[in-house]
């Protein structure tokens, strides 16, 4: 609406000052008439650059997050950093766990990610900003503009559990590397089979009578927590 009332008054501004014989009422209308165009345009200006008749209004979404990772004993979400000063980072997830492509967060300047640990299910929280037009009224006048439902900005919040890993991809792939080299994993079953037999014998010696359920509950027991131990250490040394 506004484009075109600066449209017809340029036109009418040309039609009066070349075609009406009355130089009095030419110059009037005339006058009017650049008026109506000079306002056009300054509300045109302050509408690109102001935002003028608009409001920011704010939405906040929450979905599930699901591992990138096909192991369920490492569950995890990687980043992508991007720049060379890694000051922004994009996260990779999925968001099903049958998930044929993964997902990952905008790479934009307009979006920020935080990462934040629980002991619940992950999930990631989008608080997003868009520019909305005040009014009906605003809207009739500034729509052709196409400003309405603009970004302005988008905030994720990942909340992800404490027991799924946050990994860099250049992390990700060396320890998929090292965790698939025969050597490592002769070394790794070695050292958890006498983590795990340490664990039982000190666990029988406090309770002789531990029944074999017990028993298998705490092998079970003993076994994820060294390869908890193993996985951050390795991951310490990736870094």
């Amino acid at each position: 609406m506004i484009l075109a009332t600066l449209v017809i008054s340029v036109v009418l501004g040309f039609v009066f000052f070349i075609y009406i014989e009355n130089k009095t009422w030419s110059n009037i209308l005339t006058a009017i008439a650049i008026i109506g165009a000079v306002l056009s345009t300054f509300y045109i200006i302050k509408n690109d650059h102001d935002h003028y008749g608009m409001k920011q209004a704010t939405e906040q979404t929450a979905q599930p997050i699901y591992s990138v990772g096909k192991s369920k004993q490492m569950q995890m979400v990687l980043y992508q950093p991007i720049g060379t000063a890694d000051k922004k980072k994009v996260y990779i997830y999925q968001k099903s766990a049958d998930a044929k492509k993964k997902s990952h967060t905008r790479a934009k300047d307009d979006t920020t990610n935080k990462v934040v640990r629980i002991n619940g299910e992950s999930k990631m929280v989008t608080q997003t900003t868009h520019w909305k037009y005040k009014n009906k009224a605003a809207k009739l006048w500034f729509g052709i503009a196409d400003e309405g439902n603009k970004l302005v900005k988008q905030h994720n919040t990942l909340y992800i559990n404490k027991d799924w890993l946050v990994l860099s991809t250049t992390q990700a792939k060396a320890l998929q590397k090292k965790m698939a080299d025969k050597s490592y994993q002769a070394q790794l079953k070695t050292a958890g089979k006498a983590f795990v037999t340490k664990q039982v014998m000190a666990a029988m010696q406090k309770n002789p009578r531990m029944s074999a359920a017990d028993r298998a509950k705490l092998v079970k027991q003993a076994t994820a927590e060294f390869h908890a131990q193993a996985v951050k250490k390795l991951i310490a040394s990736l870094k």
